[in-house]
Order: C-alpha cells, then structure tokens, then sequence
C-alpha cells in the first residue's frame, strides 16, 4: 500500500514513516501544503495522512484539491485534540476518518487498514475472484485453497492487479504503487517484470488460471474474462 504523509513536525514524520515502512508500506512525505500538491499531481497514492496545519496553508485545501480532481484517495486526519471544528470540517468535505494527535502507531496502522478495506474492498478482508482468495489481514493468496508462498512484494503486487482488474496498469504505475520514491534509484523495470514472472509461475503451478496478461508496450492487466 502506498501512503502520503502530510506533516511538518519532522519527529512525528519520522516515527510514522519508520513504523509503516516497517509494516510493509511505501511511504512517502511531504511536510507543506505545496510540496504536498506537488507529489498528488505526479503520483497515486491509496491513503493520504493529513495534518490540518502546514507552515504554508490549512491542511484541509489538500482536502478540497483531491475532491476537486475526483481523486478516490483516502483521507485519514491528523489532528490536535482541541481541533474539533476542523475535523467535522474535514469529515463535511470527505475525508475517511480521522485520529487526534497524540496517538499510538498501532491505531494509526489499523485506521489506515480499515480505511483501505472500506475503499477498495467494500470493508471486506478477503477478496474473491475465481480459484483465487485474496485475505488482506494475513496477507495470505490461496488458489483453490493451496496457500502460495509469496513475498510481502509479490502479495501487494498481486493485490494491486486485481483491485484494477481489466484496467492496463503500465510498469511504470506498479513500480511507482510498490516502492514509490525509491524507484528513481533503479536502472530499468526488469524487477517488475520478473515478479510477474514470479507470479504467474506460482499461480499456474497451484492450478490457478494465468489472469495477468501482458500488454505489449503498454504494461500488464489483470484479464477476468479469460
């Protein structure tokens, strides 16, 4: 899962961002509302956290600049406890949830799951589609119950296939979902092409039908209608 944190106070950054790197997450950050805009013009990200005071503006005009794009990221508030105002105010133009500062990173990692399900799984864990069952909170893919043995990337890269099922998604867009900022340190796609790779051999040696179909130049898309 790729995540957005919008924050200034730079020892909360770090704590966060070093706990959900920890956890599995791509991680990026932005500490002014510009510097924020300017990473959501250029990327997708699955969940946004937002802090509602910036240096350089109120944290909720990120808010109203994702609604105005009809970006269908989700929005999880930080915010100090005496905010109250602000936080209905965020809750009123759409964000998910929110979770007052201080707070526990166990709670945060979990607002940010139950965000995730409710968007992209309809609140469900498990997904379904075919022989294959997708549980996100053992990150665990049975294909007509025999669990493969997957890596943390392979599981989220198989994820991020399926939730954009029968859409193309180029190599660029998966390397970008799957470790964000650091892909501008590697050579070439080949890694996404050799997890695909992967992919596709454990599936099929399960049973599984080949579903990732390879679209030439373009990049991969997970096909149903197979």
């Amino acid at each position: 899962m790729k995540v957005l944190l919008v924050e200034d106070n730079v020892e909360l950054t770090q704590n966060v961002s070093g706990y959900l790197s920890k956890e599995g997450y791509v991680v990026e950050c932005a500490s002014t509302y510009a510097s924020a805009i300017d990473k959501l013009a250029g990327f997708d990200y699955d969940i946004v956290l937002l802090d509602i005071m910036l240096p350089d503006n109120n944290g909720l005009e990120i808010l109203k600049y994702l609604k105005a794009h009809n970006s269908d990221m989700g929005v999880l508030i930080l915010s100090a406890k005496d905010a109250l105002e602000d936080r209905i105010h965020g809750l009123e133009l759409g964000a998910d949830d929110y979770l007052p500062k201080p707070f526990h990173l166990s709670e945060l990692n979990a607002r940010i799951k139950s965000i995730y399900r409710r968007r992209q799984l309809s609140g469900s864990s498990e997904m379904v589609v075919g022989e294959i069952r997708i549980d996100t909170k053992t990150l665990e893919i049975r294909v007509a119950n025999i669990l493969l043995d997957l890596t943390r990337k392979e599981f989220e890269m198989f994820l991020y296939l399926v939730v954009n099922k029968n859409r193309v998604l180029t190599k660029q867009s998966i390397a970008e979902h799957l470790w964000g900022d650091y892909m501008d340190s590697m050579d070439s796609f080949d890694f996404v092409y050799q997890h695909i790779k992967n992919l596709r051999k454990k599936i099929t040696a399960a049973g599984g039908k080949d579903y990732i179909q390879t679209m030439y130049g373009s990049g991969y898309k997970f096909n149903t209608n197979i």
